[in-house]
């Protein structure tokens, strides 16, 4: 039962897969230089901070539920890497790679601060997590993105090669707000 202001979506879960490096289709050259940093050490705070800035607006809630300790303890993992881009001294994105033991790297998380969605850095910004995930010796760069994320991600990473492996549905109960700016995101995008 949903609460108050709140509503129940149905929400399409994307499973993909990047088999190789050699499937990677690189995304094209930011116009200004965007510099890359791999962030580590990184401390919960300074990780919060590009985890909302990056996925408050599609609901992100994973890592706010974890304590400083139990993120701590996270992000001192050798296999976990956490990279930031900058353009102009304004934080652009971030990704973030898993490699686990099986020599799989998932992308964790992958997205543009706001203020630079639209702007052309996303194939860029994939194609480099895709670049550092095969550097970690991947077997596979593997992530799933859903319904709720930015219009422009499934079709990024299937542009950059990622494939489909499989689908599923759940239900969420979300904010009626962000209901309605799905909604408007996906009118916008599909305009333009």
């Amino acid at each position: 039962m949903s609460r108050e202001g709140w509503t129940r979506v149905a929400v399409r879960r994307t499973y993909l897969e990047l088999r190789s490096l050699a499937e990677l289709k690189p995304g094209r050259l930011p116009a200004e230089h965007v510099e890359l940093r791999r962030r580590f050490p990184i401390e919960p705070a300074d990780y919060l901070e590009l985890y909302t800035l990056v996925g408050e607006r599609w609901l992100w809630r994973d890592r706010l539920a974890w304590s400083v300790e139990e993120l701590q303890r996270y992000l001192e993992n050798p296999d976990v890497h956490v990279w930031s881009a900058h353009l102009r001294g304004h934080t652009a994105g971030y990704f973030e790679l898993k490699r686990h033991p099986d020599r799989v790297v998932e992308v964790m998380y992958f997205g543009l601060a706001p203020a630079f969605i639209g702007r052309g850095l996303g194939g860029w910004l994939l194609t480099r997590a895709a670049e550092e995930a095969f550097a970690l010796d991947a077997s596979r760069a593997i992530l799933n993105t859903c319904t709720l994320d930015a219009p422009q991600a499934l079709p990024n990473y299937l542009a950059r090669g990622f494939t489909i492996v499989r689908e599923d549905q759940y239900l969420l109960d979300v904010p009626e707000t962000s209901v309605q700016r799905q909604t408007d995101l996906q009118r916008l995008t599909t305009r333009s």
